[in-house]
C-alpha cells in the first residue's frame, strides 16, 4: 500500500484532544491525549517493544507462528499478553502486536498520570480510554461502503480496543477476502488477534455465519462488523452503527 493511502484516514479522525504522532521503527502511532507527550509515549514504545524483540531473537518462532504457542514460564508480561491472545483467538501472537502496543501505550500515559483520557491508533487498530462515547469510523478500501459507517462505542465500555483486519487493504496477512473486518473487545490485544481471525474466515458473506459462531464463545466481546464489497453486516448488542 501507498504510505500516502495508509496515512489517509488518519485525516478523517476528530477530536478534541491534542494529537500527534510517533513513529520508532515499523512502530507508527497516531495518538489523542490531553497534551503533546512525544517524548514520553516515544520511551513508552521502546520499552515495549525491546522485550517484544528480545523473545523474537530467543524464539523466531514467536514472529512467524501462525498458530498459537506455547505460554512458557516467567515470559514479559507484554509477550504474554500477545501469547495469550493468540491463544483466545487461535493465531500466532504476531496477530495482536500492533493493538497490544496501542493498548500498552495507551495505559502507559495514563498510570503515569499524563493524561486521563486517551486514544492511541496503531496501523488502524485503535485502543479507546474516553469519558465519553466515540465514533469509529471504518475504513475498507475500494469498498462503497468505505469511510460511511462508524462503530459508536459508549464510554462504560471503555478502556477497550477496536480493530479491523483486511483481506484486501495493508501489509498485514490475511486469508480471507473481505475488505474490513473490525472487532470490539475489551482488550485491544485479544481484538487485533480475533480480527486476524474472523478476517482470515470470511471467503464470502455466508462466512459470516462461522464468525459470530465464534464470536459468541468469547468472553468480553462487544462486537464485530464485517464490510465486504457493498455488503455489511454487523453482530454485538453492545455496539452500534451510524452513518458517518
Amino acid at each position: 500500500m501507498k504510505f500516502s493511502t495508509v496515512l489517509f484516514y488518519r485525516t478523517l479522525v476528530k477530536a478534541s484532544l491534542c494529537s500527534f504522532r510517533v513513529v520508532y521503527k515499523e512502530t507508527d502511532l497516531q495518538v489523542f491525549a490531553e497534551k503533546k507527550l512525544v517524548s514520553e509515549t516515544l520511551e513508552l514504545i521502546r520499552r515495549i517493544r525491546s522485550p517484544i524483540e528480545a523473545y523474537i531473537a530467543s524464539h523466531p518462532e514467536f514472529l512467524t507462528s501462525l498458530e498459537p504457542l506455547k505460554i512458557q514460564e516467567g515470559v514479559n508480561k507484554v509477550v504474554r499478553k500477545m501469547l495469550e491472545a493468540g491463544e483466545v483467538a487461535g493465531v500466532g501472537p504476531m496477530a495482536s502486536v500492533a493493538g497490544t502496543i496501542a493498548e500498552e501505550v495507551g495505559f502507559g500515559l495514563i498510570n503515569q498520570g499524563l493524561t486521563k483520557e486517551v486514544v492511541v491508533e496503531n496501523g488502524g487498530d485503535v485502543f479507546l480510554a474516553l469519558s465519553k462515547k466515540a465514533k469509529v469510523g471504518i475504513f475498507a478500501g475500494d469498498s462503497p461502503l468505505s469511510g460511511k459507517v462508524a462503530v459508536v462505542v459508549g464510554k462504560e465500555l471503555m478502556p477497550c480496543g477496536v480493530c479491523t483486519s483486511s483481506g484486501k487493504v495493508g501489509h498485514s496477512l490475511s486469508f480471507g477476502n473481505a475488505d474490513a473486518i473490525t472487532v470490539i473487545h475489551r482488550s485491544a490485544s485479544i481484538a487485533d488477534a480475533l480480527a486476524t481471525a474472523f478476517g482470515n474466515l470470511m471467503k464470502t458473506p455466508s462466512d459470516f455465519k462461522k464468525v459470530i459462531a465464534k464470536a459468541e464463545k468469547v468472553k468480553d466481546i462487544y462486537g464485530v462488523v464485517c464490510i465486504f464489497e457493498d455488503k455489511l453486516m454487523a453482530w454485538g448488542k453492545k455496539i452500534r452503527l451510524e452513518p458517518i
